[in-house]
C-alpha cells in the first residue's frame, strides 16, 4: 500500500499540491521522521480520541512532542483515548498505526496544534508506515477548513 484511498480522494478531490515520501519502515510518527530524514516537529502525528459516547475527535501534533489530554477541550465532553480496535475499524484503509494526520477526511473534527501551523510545509502519514505526504502548509489547513487551532501538546 501507498497511500489509504480516503486520503488519495481527499487530495486529489481538493486540488491540492503534493509529493509522496517513501522511507524505510518505521513503526512510530518519530521513527518516521528519523528514517525519512525530515524534522520531527514538522511531522504530523495523529491522535485519535473519543467521548464514551461514540464522537471522535482527532488531535494533532508535532511528532516531536506529546497530546497534553488535560488541553483539550471541546464540547465541554471528556476525552480519552481511543482504543487500537476502534480506531481499526474508523481507518480501515489505514494500516494499523499509520492514520494520516487528516481527520475531517474521515468525518472527525480536529484540533491542530500551533506548533504545526507555524511551518511552512508539513508531512503526515499516508496510512502506511512506508509514505509520507509531503504538502505546503496552506494546501494542509484547505483539507481541514473547520479544523481547530489550539494548544495542545508538552
Amino acid at each position: 500500500m501507498r497511500m489509504a484511498a480516503t486520503l488519495q480522494r481527499s487530495l486529489e478531490g481538493s486540488g491540492c499540491q503534493f509529493e509522496l515520501v517513501s522511507h524505510p519502515h518505521s513503526a512510530t510518527s518519530l521513527e518516521s521522521a528519523r528514517t525519512a530524514g525530515i524534522p520531527a516537529d514538522r511531522l504530523a502525528k495523529s491522535v485519535v480520541l473519543d467521548d464514551r459516547r461514540g464522537h471522535f475527535l482527532m488531535a494533532v501534533v508535532p511528532a516531536n512532542r506529546h497530546l497534553d489530554l488535560s488541553k483539550v477541550r471541546k464540547d465541554s465532553r471528556k476525552w480519552q483515548l481511543t482504543s487500537e480496535y476502534r480506531i481499526g475499524s474508523l481507518f480501515k484503509d489505514c494500516e494499523r498505526g499509520a492514520v494520516p494526520a487528516l481527520g475531517e477526511a474521515y468525518g472527525m473534527n480536529m484540533l491542530i496544534d500551533p506548533m504545526l501551523t507555524r511551518q511552512q510545509d508539513i508531512y503526515l502519514e499516508a496510512g502506511d508506515h512506508e509514505n509520507l505526504v509531503h504538502m505546503r502548509m496552506d494546501q494542509f489547513l484547505k483539507l481541514a477548513p473547520h479544523a481547530e487551532v489550539c494548544e495542545l501538546s508538552q
